[in-house]
């Protein structure tokens, strides 16, 4: 599968969770980019800030409060909702028979096309 999710620090976590969502939970390409997606901000970095409080979520609309606030529990520390968490595109081929699916995310303009 080719894909991307844009975004600038955001891009390996929002990675992550498209491909979590396609493998853990069984989603089509285009399932898999639908779901809300969650930010961490503050960690240490490569380039030498250094975390000391854990850091903080920004969670898009969709997640359920309690999910938010058992997170809150746990320690985290939830900031309002910016906005949306990049935008996604995919193709996904699958060979026997040979067939492709595409995902384009509702958050942006774009589209999956492949041939």
């Amino acid at each position: 599968m080719s894909f991307g999710v844009m975004g600038g620090d955001f891009q390996p976590q929002g990675h992550s969770q498209v491909v979590m969502n396609m493998i853990d939970f069984g989603m089509s390409p285009q399932q898999a980019g639908d779901q809300p997606r969650v930010s961490h901000s503050g960690s240490s970095s490569p380039w030498g800030a250094t975390s000391t409080d854990g850091g903080e979520l920004t969670l898009e609309r969709g997640i359920d409060d309690r999910v938010k606030m058992r997170l809150a529990e746990m320690g985290h520390e939830i900031l309002p909702d910016l906005g949306v968490h990049g935008g996604y595109q995919a193709i996904w081929r699958l060979d026997d028979p040979l067939r492709y699916f595409g995902g384009s995310d509702p958050r942006k303009d774009g589209g999956a096309i492949g041939y």
